[in-house]
């Protein structure tokens, strides 16, 4: 039973930095992917960063340069560091997990979801 919980959401001021964190547990595949994803309310869940077994990062074009994915093997987090923090990355932050190669940003491949962690900036 694979489990993805979130946290390090916050109401925080435009230009700081913010790390959420995503412990996953139940991961039984040796080859997968972690996703980060974002959704504000009436808009399409957007596909920010991913992270595959190896360590090997991709990041959505909006994304490069204030994003950062990373992760601690020894203790199952998938890390997402947002620096200079704006208002329009006001959003319910999500982290996923598939089996597999990350491949495009597409959230109905992944089967697995965080609860969310909401993130506002103002």
């Amino acid at each position: 039973h694979v489990q993805l919980v979130e946290s390090g959401g916050d109401s925080v001021q435009a230009g700081g930095p913010l790390r959420l964190s995503c412990v996953a547990s139940g991961l039984t595949d040796s080859n997968y992917c972690m996703g980060r994803f974002r959704q504000v309310p009436g808009k399409e869940r957007e596909g920010i960063a991913t992270i595959d077994s190896y360590g090997e990062s991709t990041y959505a074009a909006s994304a490069e340069g204030r994003f950062t994915i990373s992760k601690d093997n020894k203790r199952n987090i998938v890390y997402l560091q947002i620096d200079s923090l704006k208002p329009e990355d006001t959003a319910m932050y999500y982290c996923a997990a598939k089996a597999g190669v990350c491949g495009l940003f597409t959230p109905s491949t992944y089967h697995h979801w965080g609860q969310g962690t909401q993130v506002t900036v103002s």
